[in-house]
């Protein structure tokens, strides 16, 4: 299995790296920088230096470009990254992108796409035709998904979230083989079921996915069934996007999507939490800290989040079981 972990900026990644995704002042193309496939996200804040998320594998490592993707795999995982440019429309060009990845995961035989991260500036406001950023966003990916992925593993976990920068970071993980379920939160209307007020066409993910005993988070906020709950009240958004986590990896949840055992939000480790006032830092820290494990890696990012009514958001992976 792949791994990651949250580094500082200067921290060298390392025999063994397959990526480095560095959440920092400047935001653009990916790269191969010092033989390992990097992305840069302006996502640092005045409260927070910058970090790098730095994913490693046992297995010897290939890399490469194609069609403006940076990869690079071993036998069982594959990374990939892309950039879509600054655009007053980003339907066709993400639509382009998504394929362009759906490609590569063919070509190179690693069907399974299992976690998936966009970053989108401007999210919240209105593009050239007076559509949301991210509708717009969510369009393009929909239509590739529609096209070109829907008959494969099925819809990944996924995050998308805004960004300083100017155009659209994302990144994604594949494998090969493996035990591999998408799961849904019983409490959630399933992302891509959302009713068209919500866009042209739904966000195309799944609340979480189980790769062997690990399972993806995804992005995850005050949302019950389709509606966003608590507009204006952090606090009470946090109960709601902690107990929507909670419910999502609990056994209950689990057990009837067919997986036996479950998890807790202490279990929980490389930990985002998305937020969007810079006041509320203080008040977000405090809230983290009592909900996760004091061990657990925490970042927090003040950024723009999917729906403008959203305050927080969280996103993390659970590998283990913590005895408290």
């Amino acid at each position: 299995m792949i791994e990651s972990r949250f580094a500082g900026l200067d921290a060298p990644s390392g025999d063994g790296a397959l990526a480095r995704i560095v959440f920092g002042a400047t935001s653009g193309r990916p790269g191969i920088e010092n033989g390992v496939p990097t992305l840069h996200l302006r996502m640092a804040d005045d409260a927070h230096e910058g970090f790098a998320e730095i994913w490693r594998s046992a297995g010897a490592i290939r890399s490469g470009t194609v069609n403006d993707l940076v990869f690079a795999h071993d036998d069982a995982f594959l990374f990939c990254a892309g950039f879509i440019p600054l655009s007053r429309r980003y339907t066709e060009a993400t639509r382009q992108a998504y394929t362009d990845v759906f490609a590569l995961v063919s070509e190179l035989n690693f069907p399974k796409i299992f976690r998936m991260w966009n970053f989108i500036p401007h999210i919240n406001d209105e593009n050239g035709e007076g559509l949301e950023v991210y509708r717009d966003f969510c369009r393009g990916r929909a239509v590739a998904f529609e096209q070109d992925y829907a008959h494969a593993s099925g819809m990944p976990a996924a995050t998308g979230i805004g960004t300083w920068g100017e155009g659209v970071g994302f990144y994604f993980l594949a494998c090969r083989g493996g035990a591999l379920r998408h799961i849904e939160n019983s409490r959630q209307t399933p992302a891509y079921e959302y009713p068209q007020r919500y866009g042209p066409k739904s966000p195309s993910f799944a609340r979480g996915t189980l790769l062997g005993d690990t399972l993806f988070v995804s992005g995850t906020a005050s949302i019950l069934g389709h509606e966003t709950m608590h507009e204006g009240d952090l606090e009470r958004q946090w109960s709601v996007a902690i107990g929507n986590i909670a419910h999502l990896i609990g056994a209950d949840n689990l057990e009837a999507q067919g997986v036996d055992g479950g998890y807790t939000p202490r279990d929980l480790d490389q930990i985002k939490v998305y937020y969007r006032h810079a006041a509320d830092l203080p008040a977000v820290t405090k809230l983290a800290q009592a909900a996760f494990h004091p061990d657990a890696s925490i970042r927090f990012l003040q950024v723009d989040i999917c729906r403008a009514d959203l305050l927080v958001e969280m996103e993390g992976i659970a590998s283990h079981r913590r005895s408290d």
